[in-house]
Order: structure tokens, then C-alpha cells, then sequence
């Protein structure tokens, strides 16, 4: 049997002493940590034959600038993604995965030996579908408009709101093969999309789903916004989707999940 090494990489903030506690003690592999952007490169050149990457590339390095620029046509203004914006907003999204994914696969493509492989399970959309009509998108909508309702009341400034966006997007089918085939390091072995929670069933748990968007999505509106508005944030969340369960409900749908097989060429 041959021996493996798993390398798990993840930001530099990553508590990985904890990651290691909860491996096996018996695993049948050799175990090691790199932290750093995968945007970059991680690992020596032509050294990793098989890549894993789950619920990532979804998140962008950095925010296209053009969203807190006033005199852009992007300007996110009262908005907090691209759900339910104006197009130059969806396209400033787009453009910066694009570079985010360019570079994700140069990065691979140098470390990989040939014939290796890339696995990718992410957040995907049916391409030409908006994203406000599905559940992630509703919900993006909700917090801009708690948001602003914050405003009204003082909780937080109108200035706040404006200069935060989500760093987050969901990249149809037709764009991540354009951008594979743009780079030109990996040919596409497989892709479709996925359900991302066929074991689903029933009426959505709102409070125990605003629960994990809390723990996933915390630290990025508590770096931006004060502490003590947070708490009124989501328990708002809890109550506005809690009213508009059944449209959720409805806008669940299978195809969401992107799942990707690349080889290096």
C-alpha cells in the first residue's frame, strides 16, 4: 500500500490544533497543515495528486471596489450582495470571481503533478436563473432590509450599510466552464449540478437555519458592524423569514450545488 499525506489548508486565522484533536487516532494516513489563500500557492510545485476544495471558491478574495463608489454604476447603495441589483453590481461580482477562479487554478495547475485531479462541491445557480429566487438570495434580501430598518432607528448608520457587501457568489455551470477553459491548465472531466440537502424534507426549521447562517456569517457583520447590533440582526432574521416561510419553501429547489471533476492537463 502506498503511503498518504493529507494537507489540509485553510486562512491564516484557522484554529488547526483543533482540526487535529477530532482526527482518528488510528487513521491509515500521514496528516499536515498549511494556512494561507488558496488564491495563491500553498504547496510545492508538482507535488499534490488529488484536491478536495468544499463550500470555497463561493467566497471572494477581496470586494470589487466599484460596490462603495459613488460615482459608479455599481454602487450597492441600501444593498448588501447582489440579490435583487442593479446588473453592473451582479457584474462587478462576476468579474472578481472570475479572477478569484484564474487564479485559484494557476495555483493548482503549479502544484499538481499531470493527471491530477480537482474536486469541487460548491454553491452554484442554474445559469440564467436570478438569485433572488432562491432561498439564499430571499435571505440576503432580509438582512439588507433589517439592515436599513436599523437605520431608521439609530442602531447603525445609513454609511455602514453602504460600504458593506457580502463577499459571496453563486457561479452558474456556464461561467466556471468558461473560466476553466480560459485558463487553460485542466480539462473537465465531469460537472453538473447537485441538491445540496436531498435528506431535506418537510417545512424549513428557520430558527435552527438562521442559527447556522449566524455561526457561518458572525464575524464578517461583527468586523463591520458594532457588537450589540448583531444580537438585533438576526433575531429580526428569525421573525421576518419565519414570515415568509412558505415562499421559502417554494423556492427550494434541486440544482444548487455545483460538482466539478478536474484534470491537469
Amino acid at each position: 500500500m502506498p503511503e498518504f499525506q493529507v494537507i489540509f489548508n485553510d486562512q491564516f486565522t484557522n484554529d488547526f490544533n483543533t482540526l487535529f484533536t477530532y482526527l482518528p487516532q488510528d487513521k491509515q494516513y500521514l496528516v499536515a497543515s498549511v494556512p494561507g489563500s488558496f488564491h495563491n500557492q500553498v504547496l510545492p510545485k508538482s507535488s499534490l495528486h488529488l484536491a478536495h476544495c468544499s463550500y470555497s471558491l463561493h467566497w471572494l478574495s477581496r470586494l470589487p471596489k466599484e460596490l462603495r463608489d459613488e460615482r459608479s454604476p455599481a454602487w450597492n447603495k441600501g444593498k448588501i450582495h447582489y440579490t435583487s441589483a442593479p446588473p453592473e453590481v451582479l457584474m462587478a461580482y462576476a468579474t472578481q470571481f472570475a479572477e478569484d477562479l484564474d487564479n485559484f487554478l494557476s495555483a493548482r495547475g503549479g502544484e499538481m503533478v499531470s493527471g491530477g485531479m480537482i474536486v469541487i462541491v460548491g454553491s452554484s445557480i442554474p445559469d440564467g436563473m436570478p438569485y433572488s429566487q432562491v432561498v439564499n438570495g430571499i435571505m440576503f434580501d432580509c438582512m439588507g432590509s433589517i439592515l436599513m430598518d436599523m437605520v431608521k432607528t439609530g442602531s447603525i448608520s445609513e454609511a455602514d450599510v453602504d460600504a458593506f457587501n457580502l463577499p459571496i457568489y453563486a457561479c452558474p455551470p456556464g461561467e466556471f466552464i468558461e473560466g476553466v477553459e480560459r485558463n487553460g491548465l485542466f480539462s473537465i472531466e465531469v460537472i453538473e449540478l447537485m441538491n445540496p440537502a436531498p435528506w431535506l424534507k418537510g417545512p424549513i426549521d428557520i430558527p435552527v437555519f438562521v442559527k447556522h447562517v449566524w455561526a457561518a456569517m458572525e464575524g464578517m457583520f461583527s468586523n463591520h458592524f458594532p457588537s450589540k447590533s448583531i444580537d438585533e440582526l438576526f433575531d429580526h432574521l428569525v421573525l421576518k423569514l419565519s414570515d415568509i416561510s412558505q415562499q421559502l419553501e417554494s423556492c427550494y429547489r434541486d440544482g444548487l450545488q455545483l460538482f466539478a471533476i478536474l484534470k491537469r492537463k
